[in-house]
C-alpha cells in the first residue's frame, strides 16, 4: 500500500511566469534530479543544489542523468520544458508537455503552413527578419535561399577576421561531436543551445516543432526556423569567440557563453514576440495579449460559428445545448439523442 505524498500545492496557470519571464535553460548531466517542495533539486559529488522550477524556461537533461517521478511532476505542472539530449547537449532525444493548453497559436501554425501563399507569405516574413531594411516581399524562395547563404557567409567571415580563428567552412559528424575542429564543435555546441531554447519557447506557447515554413520533413522543422532568426547574432559570434580561447572542454565553455549572453532574458522575450507576429499575422491585440495563451479552453469543433462549448449535451434536432451536470439534465440529454 502506498501512502499519500504531501508537498507544494498544483498552481494555475495564471500564476505561472510568462516563458517569456524565465531563466534560458540549465544543462546537467551524470547527476541525480528530485523534487523538495516547490523545487527541483540537483545531487552530484559536490553536493545539492535547489532551483524553483517555475523559473526555468528548459531543462536539458544529459548523459548520465537520472530523474525521479515527482521532479517530473513538478516540471510538468509548472510548465517548464524538459528536453532529454546527449553528450554535451548536441543530439535531441524527446521533450516534455507544453506550458498553455490553448491550442490557438497551433490552429493558426496548420493553417498558415497548409497554404502555399500563406506559408510564402511566413517565410518571406523570417527572411525579412534577417534582413534589415530590405524589401524581400517580391522574392522566390530560391532567391531567399541565396541571399542568406550570401549573408551566413558574410557572418562566418566577419567572425573569424574579428576572432582570429581560421574558417574553412561548417563540417561536423552528428554522430561523433569530437571528430571536428574546434570552431565546428564550438558551433555544435552553441546552436544545440539554441536549439533547446527555440524548442521550449515553441512547445511553451503551444504550436508544433514539426510544422515548419522553410525547413520541411523533419519532427523539429519549425524549431531550426525560429533558431535561424539569432544564429548571426548569438551563437555564431559566441563559438568563434569561445573557439578563440582554445578551452580544453569546448562543448562545456560554449554552453556557458550562450547561457551567459541571453540570462538577461530578452532572447526570450523576443522569441515569444516572433513567433507570435508570425503566426497571427501582426493582429498587435492578440500579438500583445499573454493571458489567452495560459487559459484551460476546450470547444467543439462547428462549420457555422467556428466553435461552441464542450462539456454539454446536445440534442440531434436542435442547437440549443443543456447543462451535463445534473442527472435530470442528463437523462433528458439520453433521451432526446436516442429519438
Amino acid at each position: 500500500m502506498s501512502s499519500s505524498i504531501t508537498g507544494a500545492v498544483k498552481p494555475d496557470l495564471q500564476e505561472l511566469p510568462q516563458i517569456a519571464e524565465r531563466m534560458s535553460f540549465i544543462y546537467l548531466e551524470r547527476c541525480l534530479v528530485s523534487r523538495q517542495d516547490s523545487a527541483i533539486t540537483v545531487t552530484d559529488e559536490r553536493g545539492t543544489v535547489h532551483v524553483p522550477a517555475a523559473s526555468l524556461g528548459v531543462l536539458l537533461l544529459g548523459p548520465g542523468t537520472n530523474i525521479t517521478h515527482r521532479a517530473v511532476e513538478l516540471i510538468g505542472d509548472t510548465g517548464t520544458s524538459l528536453v532529454w539530449v546527449g553528450e554535451r547537449g548536441v543530439r535531441y532525444y524527446a521533450h516534455g508537455r507544453p506550458l498553455t493548453h490553448s491550442s490557438r497559436l497551433l490552429v493558426a501554425q496548420a493553417a498558415l503552413v497548409s497554404n502555399k501563399r500563406t506559408r510564402l507569405a511566413v517565410a518571406r516574413d523570417m527572411y525579412s527578419m534577417r534582413f534589415p531594411n530590405e524589401d524581400v516581399s517580391v522574392l522566390t524562395m530560391q532567391q531567399l535561399r541565396g541571399r542568406e547563404g550570401s549573408r551566413i557567409r558574410s557572418v562566418y567571415k566577419a567572425a573569424s577576421k574579428e576572432s582570429g580563428v581560421a574558417w574553412n567552412g561548417r563540417e561536423y559528424n552528428p554522430d561523433d561531436y569530437t571528430a571536428s575542429d574546434k570552431i565546428n564543435m564550438a558551433l555544435s555546441a552553441a546552436h544545440a543551445c539554441l536549439y533547446g531554447l527555440a524548442h521550449s519557447v515553441i512547445v511553451a506557447l503551444g504550436c508544433s516543432p514539426g510544422l515548419g515554413f522553410i525547413h520541411t520533413g523533419h519532427e523539429r522543422s519549425f524549431v531550426y526556423d525560429i533558431a535561424d532568426l539569432y544564429k548571426a547574432e548569438i551563437t555564431i559570434p559566441i563559438a568563434f569567440l569561445v573557439a578563440a580561447t582554445n578551452p580544453e572542454d569546448v562543448g562545456s565553455a560554449t554552453r556557458h557563453a550562450v547561457r551567459d549572453a541571453i540570462s538577461d532574458g530578452q532572447i526570450l522575450q523576443r522569441a515569444v514576440r516572433d513567433i507570435k507576429s508570425l503566426l497571427l499575422r501582426d493582429t498587435e491585440d492578440d500579438i500583445e495579449e499573454q493571458d489567452g495563451l495560459l487559459e484551460d479552453l476546450l470547444f467543439l469543433w462547428d462549420e457555422k460559428s467556428d466553435s461552441v462549448g464542450s462539456g454539454v449535451l446536445y440534442s440531434t434536432d436542435s442547437d440549443q445545448y443543456m447543462s451535463a451536470n445534473a442527472d435530470m439534465v442528463l437523462q433528458a440529454g439520453y433521451g432526446l439523442i436516442q429519438e
